[in-house]
């Protein structure tokens, strides 16, 4: 595992995680005012093609980030790659100052595709979870044959020109480990092995996230 910023691992920023209970503590829902996360740079977060679950990770982490936006749902078309990478542009243009970028499954190609035709400055990216192009999904996901039609394939594979962390499961349904270890290498990508967690969605049980704030303030070093 490669070294964070200042000579620390990625497990060790981890570790200094807060844990779920902590973190159940401030739920909104219980009415309980949260104690959001402070950031330099805004976050912006980058759904998968599921977009807003309410119960997804990074719904709630909506909710606990002082600086932040989210790249809305789109009305028409909803597998097409151009106009996915098209929304993430539009959200930044509405960003002054430095950005992270936090996206999950998809939401990680959509990001690998804007960074091939576009250039503007990113602080650091999270990129959860990404999903094999070349693997065959379950079923209820869209077909890689369709997401091809689409202009997913081919996944650009060279070095993306900002610090980014790839996170990855062990047991995720729609890559491999060695799979998400081939796009971090050629990405440029830290990668961080979180274990057996799923395809890190609500199935999995996530939900509340607490590590992904860690990692955040780790690109925001």
């Amino acid at each position: 595992m490669k070294s964070a910023s200042g000579g620390r691992s990625l497990m060790s920023v981890l570790q200094e995680a807060p844990g779920e209970q902590s973190q159940s503590s401030h739920r909104e829902s219980e009415g309980v005012e949260v104690n959001k996360l402070q950031t330099a740079a805004t976050v912006l977060i980058v759904p998968g093609l599921r977009e807003h679950v309410a119960e997804h990770w990074q719904t709630l982490l909506e909710t606990r980030l002082c600086k932040v936006r989210s790249v809305p749902p789109l009305d028409t078309d909803k597998l097409d790659c151009s106009k996915r990478v098209e929304a993430i542009q539009h959200e930044l243009e509405q960003i002054d100052g430095p950005v992270i970028l936090v996206a999950h499954s998809a939401g990680v190609l959509m990001v690998a595709h804007w960074a091939a035709r576009h250039s503007r400055p990113i602080k650091g990216a999270l990129l959860a979870a990404p999903p094999d192009l070349d693997a065959q999904w379950p079923q209820g996901y869209p077909s890689v044959e369709t997401l091809r039609t689409q202009g997913w394939d081919p996944l650009p594979k060279g070095r993306l020109p900002f610090r980014s962390l790839v996170a990855a499961s062990t047991n995720d349904h729609l890559a491999s480990l060695n799979a998400a270890t081939r796009m971090a290498e050629g990405w440029g990508s830290e990668l961080l092995n979180l274990g057996e967690v799923g395809h890190l969605n609500p199935a999995a049980g996530y939900g509340h996230w607490p590590q992904a704030e860690a990692l955040i303030l780790e690109l925001d070093r």
